[in-house]
Parts: structure tokens; sequence; C-alpha cells
């Protein structure tokens, strides 16, 4: 009977596993989305001559 009882720190440690993963992909999502956001905001430098 005791070698049916398993240690409670592994199991909680395995199910932290995917939130930590979704966490981990949702911060990378913002991080491009504000990436994308600042490259599309921020100012170009005016061109007003061509050269030929």
């Amino acid at each position: 009977m005791a070698q049916d009882q398993y240690s409670p720190a592994r199991p909680s440690m395995l199910d932290a596993v995917p939130v930590f993963l979704v966490l981990l992909i949702a911060a990378h999502v913002l991080g491009l989305v504000f990436w994308i956001y600042k490259l599309a905001t921020q100012k170009q430098p005016l061109q007003r001559r061509k050269a030929h």
C-alpha cells in the first residue's frame, strides 16, 4: 500500500508545465504584437529629393 503513494510535489510540477508554456507563448505573442505596432507607428524620415 505504501508503494501506491507518490510525492505530491511531482504531479503539481507536471501540472504547471502546460500553464507555464501557455504563459510563455502569450508573452512572446504580446511582444511580437508590440514590435509590429512599433514598426507600424514609427515616423519615417522624409525624402523630399530623389537622386536620379
